[in-house]
């Protein structure tokens, strides 16, 4: 449950709060608002203590209980749109942040042209896998930590942040050393322990959605990031598994409004994966910044023929520079710019 606490409300009041959630084996999370202070209520059994208990307290204002299986990435526990700070680039505010770059780090040569291209097209933030969780044990599974060597060499000449995948709890610290933005691929949404150690290591978080999951489903594995403190999360639609094979997956566009909705978290959106074919990446790029998108993150490679990974829904440099310049007109029409 939520716990509103009126404006002005005193420290000891909202000590007190907390000792009564916790005086009957409940967890609790502040949001120290601006104006007002909101305590959630976090335990398995909240039922076995009704809205009263915390009513009656001084300096609360209203009690609601939460029914949606998500509580701390809602709108109840947090009303305020919630923007992620990456080394200056502020994810979830008016501008649509851009990340680019290849689905892989294959070598320092390919990823510094990529970095190169992206960055003079526009985009802030270079995306490269040094890390490839694939359906095949065969397929190439990435460079590791050489290629999180060369990610950190090309930051440092490019200036451009940083986003990349992890897949183990136990490379977390490792590769939080490299990357600005840790990336939660599809396959790891619901790698719980994953999670949990993303969220211990406050370092900001991309939580790509599970390509069978729902929006519930996906904003609740979000509170896993935010129950161990982390509130560096941004949310990324990438398209679901559908009866539609026209396309590699689904693109959701509906669920961005849906997120806007009903989270206070920012939502990005991936069409490479979503679309499977580089052809149709511009066309869902552009939907997804009509429908509210906070930022893109599109594949780029310089030769998207040698491409080890995703070559076929891979952009060119000169391609992507031209949807740059289309989403730049785009985003101004819907009163936002890139």
């Amino acid at each position: 449950m939520i716990v509103e606490m009126k404006k002005g409300a005193s420290k000891e009041q909202v000590d007190h709060v907390i000792e009564r959630a916790k005086s009957l084996g409940f967890d609790v999370q502040l949001n120290l608002g601006t104006e007002k202070i909101v305590v959630a209520i976090l335990g398995t059994d909240t039922g076995r203590a009704s809205t009263d208990v915390f009513a009656v307290l001084p300096g609360v204002e209203t009690v609601t209980r939460i029914m949606k299986p998500y509580k701390l990435v809602s709108r109840e526990f947090k009303s305020q749109d919630t923007t992620v700070n990456v080394g200056g680039i502020k994810i979830g505010g008016h501008q649509v942040v851009v990340m680019a770059g290849p689905c892989a780090v294959e070598s320092e040569e390919q990823l510094m042209e990529a970095a190169r291209s992206v960055k003079e097209a526009g985009a802030l933030i270079l995306r490269g896998g040094a890390f490839k969780p694939r359906t095949s044990p065969f397929a190439f599974q990435g460079l590791g930590l050489p290629g999180l060597r060369m990610l950190a060499k090309v930051k440092a000449e490019t200036g451009m942040a940083i986003i990349t995948e992890v897949v183990d709890p136990k490379d977390v610290e490792m590769v939080a050393q490299y990357s600005d933005i840790l990336q939660v691929g599809t396959r790891n949404m619901q790698n719980f322990a994953l999670l949990k150690e993303i969220g211990r290591s406050q370092h900001p978080a991309l939580l790509k959605r599970g390509f069978s999951a729902t929006v519930a489903e996906w904003l609740t594995a979000a509170d896993y990031l935010l129950a161990e403190g982390n509130q560096k999360v941004i949310l990324c639609e990438r398209g679901i598994r559908t009866f539609e094979t026209s396309a590699r997956f689904s693109l959701d566009i509906s669920s961005i409004p849906v997120i806007k909705d009903a989270s206070h978290l920012p939502v990005v959106v991936d069409p490479s994966h979503a679309a499977g074919h580089h052809k149709l990446v511009p066309s869902l790029a552009k939907a997804a910044i009509a429908a509210g998108a906070d930022g893109l993150i599109i594949e780029v490679h310089p030769n998207p023929e040698e491409a080890l990974v995703d070559g076929l829904q891979s952009l060119t440099p000169i391609a992507f520079a031209r949807l740059m310049t289309e989403l730049k007109t785009l985003a101004r029409a819907v009163g936002r710019y890139i």
